[in-house]
């Protein structure tokens, strides 16, 4: 993004001015989700002249591109948001934003990280999405899975002794009942 001259902001502390910004912004990308590069982000910044720097508040407007975290289909969503920040004039250690020294506000770290907060850790193409089967990587969501019975082999071990039980319980064994094992000893 290109950047503003704010000289005039400074010399009248109080007064404010709204820019459009357009463009592109390359690099805007996590795991499952991203702004393609060719995609402009409209942001609708007001720049107000405070003692610190410039104070920048606005919306940014564009569309992710997304993977769902279940299914794995590609989706796309618009977003919307809000932000502000100062940028500091004279930047101390806890300034995340500083104006260049010609005294130019370079909007693009604003925006890229206000657009990455935004973006979904794991995206879902739908609240319902059934996502892909692990045992035959089936799309649920189109019945591709014709279904598994599948269980965590870490209960392997409680299955053996679940069939013990079974041969103890079973009537046809000739096993006597509890009361009866009391009598006859």
């Amino acid at each position: 993004m290109r950047a503003i001259d704010v000289r005039d902001l400074l010399e009248t502390p109080g007064s404010s001015r709204t820019v459009r910004v357009e463009e592109p912004v390359p690099g805007l990308r996590t795991e499952l989700a991203d702004v393609p590069e060719d995609t402009p982000i409209a942001a609708e910044l007001t720049l107000e002249s405070v003692v610190e720097g410039i104070y920048v508040r606005g919306s940014l407007e564009g569309r992710f591109t997304m993977r769902c975290a279940r299914c794995l289909k590609t989706f796309e969503r618009d977003f919307d948001l809000e932000m502000t920040e100062l940028v500091a004039r004279e930047p101390g250690p806890d300034d995340d934003y500083a104006l260049a020294p010609d005294l130019t506000l370079d909007p693009e770290p604003i925006v890229r990280d206000a657009v990455v907060l935004e973006m979904p850790f794991s995206p879902l193409c739908r609240p319902d999405c059934l996502g892909l089967c692990e045992i035959c990587g089936g799309d649920r969501n189109l019945g591709e899975c014709p279904g598994h019975e599948a269980t965590d082999p870490r209960w392997d071990a409680l299955g053996v002794l679940l069939q013990d039980l079974d041969v103890i319980a079973d009537p046809d064994e000739g096993t006597p009942d509890r009361d009866d094992r009391s009598t006859t000893s």
